[in-house]
């Protein structure tokens, strides 16, 4: 084998390294940010018939971990009657994303309209910021767009997740 064949299989190889290294970080879900973010957005319909129209959006939660949190965000979405299609859980140094793809399946004769959504959307994201943060104050803009931005009140300690054992 010359040079330049030699050359060229290495350049293949490492073209083929970096398609596979964009496709696994398409597919690894995103470090939790550190601040705390709530944000909706509306991903697609379902069928277009009469008897059978469903609301797919998609809703992401970035807080501070604790035990409670995941029983509270069910409570949420049950009381808003979502149901949840898919669920993907990320979590680093005590803070966590929370990415659920939902449903709402609308009612027989009832059309939402522009206003219905944005109304939904409003519920949803004001639902998940208290169960996300109920001791933190709303600092950013609630506009239909932008995800909610919750500032605190107190200064972020980062507290360490070993424990020392001593013998």
């Amino acid at each position: 084998m010359d040079k330049a064949a030699l050359l060229a299989r290495v350049v293949d190889q490492v073209r083929h390294l970096k398609r596979r290294a964009s496709e696994a970080a398409q597919l690894t879900p995103a470090v939790p940010p550190e601040a705390d973010v709530v944000s909706v957005e509306f991903c697609c319909t379902g069928d277009t018939d009469d008897d059978d129209r469903r609301l797919y959006m998609k809703v992401s939660v970035s807080c501070d971990d604790r035990p409670d949190l995941v029983a509270g965000l069910i409570q949420a979405l049950h009381g808003l009657r979502l149901r949840t299609v898919r669920a993907e859980v990320t979590s680093l140094g005590g803070r966590v994303q929370h990415v659920f793809t939902l449903c709402k399946e609308e009612e027989e004769g009832g059309s939402a309209g522009r206003a219905g959504l944005i109304s939904l959307k409003e519920a949803v994201r004001l639902a998940l910021a208290k169960v996300a943060s109920p001791e933190l104050v709303c600092g950013g803009s609630s506009g239909s767009g932008s995800p909610l931005q919750l500032q605190s009140k107190r200064q972020r300690i980062l507290e360490s997740h070993y424990s020392i054992m001593s013998i």
